[in-house]
């Protein structure tokens, strides 16, 4: 969640966990870097806007893009997951850090 900082998992490895175990491990990612003082629900939104705009320059200028995205690159598809992981992991913490 931060610059260059990323919770790894096994490249083929599915993981099944929930929300609130998904929460409890932002918290404690947060909490081991000392980033709670930094963690307010202005803050994660900002943080995760400028994510979306990540996730939006992916599909600029792509015009419609098919479901199942025949016709991207592998990479591309990686960079997609990437940055929706990034927005997904922001929803998520804003929504813990707000009480919902």
């Amino acid at each position: 969640m931060g610059e260059g900082e990323e919770i790894h998992v096994a490249e083929d490895e599915r993981v099944n966990i929930s929300l609130k175990d998904l929460s409890k491990k932002l918290e404690e990612f947060a909490k081991a870097r000392d980033w709670e003082k930094y963690h307010s629900p202005r803050n994660l939104l900002l943080a995760m806007v400028g994510e979306v705009g990540e996730l939006s320059e992916i599909f600029q200028w792509r015009g419609e893009v098919d479901k199942g995205l025949p016709n991207w690159e592998e990479s591309d598809k990686e960079h997609l997951g990437e940055e929706l992981s990034d927005v997904l992991l922001y929803l998520i913490r804003l929504a813990d850090i707000c009480g919902i």
